[in-house]
C-alpha cells in the first residue's frame, strides 16, 4: 500500500505554525499511545527548536499501560515534559498546568528576574490528525469551545482558548509530513485513523491489522471474533464476516464490510489494549 497524502489545507497549516511560532512559549504536541514515534510529526521538532516542549500520550487507555510508563520513560529521557492521558474520559487532564509550568519553569524564572509576574504561558497545540487535540482542549477548558470529530482535519483553521491567568492555548490544525518514507509507520497511521479512510483499500488496511495481532496478540481476535488464528489472513477476514453476519444482498459474505467492523473495533478498543511499537532503548 502506498499512502502519499498532504492535502492542501495541511499546506495552509504547516505556514501557519511557523508565523505563529514566535507568539508562543511552549508547543503541546499530542501523540498517540498506540504508536507514538509513528504519530509523531518530524517537522514538530525541527519547527519547535528552542521552544519548551510538554508531550501528551494520548488515547493511553487504548495502548497497554506497561509499554505507555515504557515510553514515558523514554521520551523524559529526551528531555521532554510527559504526561500519559485519556482526553475522552479526562484522565490525565488535571496534570496539564502543572506539567506547562515544569516545561516552562526556564522561562518564567528568566520572566520573573525581568519583573514580569503573572503573564500567561502561550502554548501551541500540535499533533496529526486524529489523535485527539479537540478533544483533549474540551477536557482542558471544561466546555466544547473547540470543534470535534472522528475524522482527520475535522480543525480547519485558528483559534486561542484563554485558560485563566495561567495559559493561553494556540490551537493548530493536525498535519502529517509530505511523504511517507516508511511505509510501516504509515500504514500503523492508517489503522488508527490518522488518514482518510476513503483513499485507502480498507481489505488491506483489515489483513495487515489482522497479519499483525495474530503474530503479536494471539487470541485477540479468537476471543472477539471466534476465528480460527492458524488460517490464512483472508480466511480470517472471511470468518469475521461469517461471525459478525456481513452479508451481501445476495447471502454472500462481505469481507468489506466485516473488514470495516474490524477496524472500528480495533480503533474503538474492542479488540482490548494494543501497542504497536515500543522504544528502542540504547545497549550504551
Amino acid at each position: 500500500m502506498d499512502i502519499q497524502w498532504y492535502p492542501g489545507h495541511m499546506t495552509k497549516a504547516r505556514r501557519m505554525m511557523e508565523e505563529n511560532l514566535k507568539l508562543i512559549d511552549l508547543i503541546i504536541e499530542l501523540i498517540d499511545a498506540r504508536i507514538p514515534e509513528s504519530s509523531r510529526n518530524p517537522d514538530i521538532d525541527r519547527l519547535g527548536n528552542g521552544k519548551s516542549r510538554l508531550l501528551i500520550l494520548n488515547k493511553a487507555d487504548l495502548a497497554e499501560k506497561d509499554a505507555t510508563e515504557r515510553w514515558k520513560v523514554y521520551y523524559e529521557n529526551k528531555g521532554y515534559v510527559v504526561i500519559t492521558a485519556d482526553s475522552k474520559h479526562g484522565v490525565g487532564i488535571k496534570q496539564v498546568r502543572g506539567a506547562v509550568k515544569e516545561a516552562c519553569k526556564a522561562r518564567i524564572e528568566r520572566n520573573r528576574r525581568r519583573g514580569i509576574l503573572n503573564r500567561p504561558m502561550r502554548a501551541m497545540i500540535a499533533g496529526i490528525p486524529n489523535v485527539g487535540k479537540s478533544t483533549f482542549i474540551n477536557s482542558l477548558v471544561g466546555k466544547a469551545s473547540a470543534k470535534t470529530g472522528n475524522k482527520p482535519g475535522v480543525t480547519k483553521g485558528k483559534q486561542w482558548i484563554s485558560l485563566g491567568k495561567e495559559l493561553e492555548l494556540l490551537d493548530t490544525p493536525g498535519i502529517l509530513w509530505p511523504k511517507f518514507e516508511d511505509k510501516a509507520a504509515a500504514m500503523k497511521l492508517a489503522l488508527i485513523g490518522s488518514i482518510k479512510d476513503e483513499i485507502l483499500q480498507e481489505e488491506e488496511l483489515a489483513l495487515n491489522l489482522i497479519d499483525f495481532l495474530t503474530e503479536n496478540k494471539p487470541g485477540m481476535l479468537k476471543e472477539k471474533y471466534l476465528v480460527v488464528e492458524e488460517k490464512a489472513d483472508h480466511e480470517i477476514l472471511f470468518q469475521i464476516a461469517e461471525s459478525r453476519k456481513c452479508l451481501k444482498s445476495g447471502g454472500e459474505y462481505d469481507t468489506a464490510k466485516a473488514a470495516m467492523f474490524l477496524l472500528d473495533d480495533f480503533r474503538n478498543g474492542k479488540l482490548g489494549t494494543v501497542t504497536m511499537e515500543y522504544p528502542i532503548v540504547s545497549e550504551d
